[in-house]
């Protein structure tokens, strides 16, 4: 576990905590995601997650390179993982790795993403990860904004990509070179 910090929320000084994901975060992480695709917007992701379906997918997929929450008071209050690329029809370069990044509503802004994407750079170098690839919805302005702020740069943009209930977004294609 590596500790943050002390940060300030509301006047109350609450610790910000990272470790790796373990089968026991899964309902708590997947009550999480679901509570972003629910408020829409951020996520390409279309319907909830089962505790068994975040399990797969992001804690422990043949395909994990890492997976780290954060907590605050023994919350999970975001999580990051990284994951070799696995979909057909979108190849990528040997050694790319694609990352994902959650935080729970209301507490963006908050060092959660930094705190998490430090564990995430160490862990892609130790893995031999070359290039991590982070594509985002072109209308999440504030995941934008954060991949842009952590050192990621544009290199690839999706036109009318077709979300799982019909909406077409865009997407923005951003790399950054873990070494």
């Amino acid at each position: 576990m590596a500790k943050v910090g002390g940060l300030t929320n509301r006047g109350l000084n609450m610790t910000l905590t990272t470790r790796p994901a373990k089968a026991r975060d899964a309902s708590e992480m997947a009550a999480l995601l679901n509570a972003v695709i629910s408020a829409g917007g951020t996520t390409a992701h279309g319907r909830p997650f089962t505790p068994d379906r975040m399990l797969h997918h992001y804690i422990q997929p043949d395909e994990l390179v890492s997976c780290t929450v954060a907590e605050r008071s023994g919350e999970i209050v975001g999580f990051q993982s990284l994951a070799w690329p696995r979909q057909e029809g979108d190849p990528f370069p040997d050694g790319w790795a694609i990352i994902a990044t959650f935080a729970k509503i209301g507490q963006t802004g908050g060092g959660i993403g930094k705190a998490l994407f430090e564990v995430t750079r160490t862990a892609a170098d130790r893995a031999g990860v070359r290039t991590i690839d982070a594509t985002i919805r072109a209308d999440n302005v504030g995941g934008l904004r954060y991949y842009s702020r952590i050192g990621f740069t544009d290199y690839d943009r999706l036109i009318n990509v077709p979300l799982s209930d019909g909406t077409i977004v865009d997407r923005i294609r951003k790399s950054f070179d873990p070494k």
